[in-house]
C-alpha cells in the first residue's frame, strides 16, 4: 500500500488484470473494488505461498519506510528470502521486483552509488543483500531500480536501460514505474536483468 503498490493495483485493474494483492491492512485497497484482497505479513514464506497460489507472476514494490526504524535493518534480506521460498513452492516462476537505483556502481550523473553509501548506507546493504537472493533463486525475476521518487502524475514516457541507470536519471513519479512493471509483466521483457528507469 506504499507509493508504486498502490499505482500498481489501480493500473492493473484498469489494464482488466486478475488481481490478488497481499498487504498488512486492506482498507486502503476498497476503492480499487474488482480485487482479492488478503491479509497478512509480506515476510512469511507460508502466507507468501498461500497468496501466490494459481497466480501467473508477482509484482512487489515491498520496502521499508522512511525513516527506517532499527528493526528493519535486514527487511529487504528478509522478504527476499521469504518471497524466493515461496515462489520455489508454487508454480509461479516470474517476479518483478523493485529496489534502489543506489546500486548502479558506475551510474556518474548522477553518482547514485556514493549518495547511496554515503546518505542511505543501510539500504545499500539490505538491497544487495535482497538482490543477491534474488539473482542466485534461479526463478524469472527483473529487479527494477528507480532512482528518487515523486507523486507526480503519470506519463507514459520514462528511460529504460538494462543493467544500467540512464544518464541523468534523476527522478520518476512511482506511476510511471508501476506503468513500467506491468507492461514487462505482459510483455515478458527483461527475463532474469536488473533495469534502471528513470524520466
Amino acid at each position: 500500500t506504499g507509493g508504486i503498490g498502490m499505482e500498481i493495483v489501480r493500473q492493473a485493474v484498469e489494464r482488466g488484470h486478475a488481481v490478488t494483492a497481499l498487504v498488512r491492512a486492506a482498507a486502503r485497497l476498497a476503492p480499487f473494488g474488482r480485487m482479492t484482497t488478503i491479509e497478512g505479513n509480506p515476510l512469511d514464506s507460508e502466507t507468501l505461498r498461500r497468496t501466490l497460489s494459481g497466480q501467473d507472476a508477482v509484482l512487489s514494490a515491498f520496502g521499508p519506510r522512511v525513516p527506517i526504524a532499527k528493526s528493519d535493518a535486514h527487511l529487504l534480506r528478509d522478504f527476499g528470502t521469504a518471497l524466493t521460498d515461496a515462489m520455489k513452492k508454487t508454480d509461479v516462476r516470474r517476479g518483478i521486483v523493485v529496489s534502489t537505483a543506489f546500486l548502479f556502481k558506475d551510474a556518474v550523473l548522477p553518482p547514485a552509488y556514493l549518495f547511496g553509501r554515503l546518505l542511505f548506507p543501510g539500504v545499500v546493504t539490505d538491497a544487495t543483500e535482497m538482490e543477491e537472493i534474488l539473482r542466485t533463486s534461479g526463478l524469472d525475476l527483473t529487479i527494477v531500480r528507480p532512482p528518487q521518487l515523486t507523486d507526480k502524475p503519470y506519463t507514459g514516457r520514462y528511460r529504460v536501460r538494462a543493467g544500467h541507470l540512464p544518464f541523468c536519471g534523476f527522478k520518476i513519479a512511482r506511476a510511471d514505474v508501476a506503468d513500467f512493471i506491468i507492461r514487462i509483466v505482459e510483455s515478458g521483457g527483461f527475463a532474469h536483468t536488473v533495469v534502471g528507469v528513470c524520466k
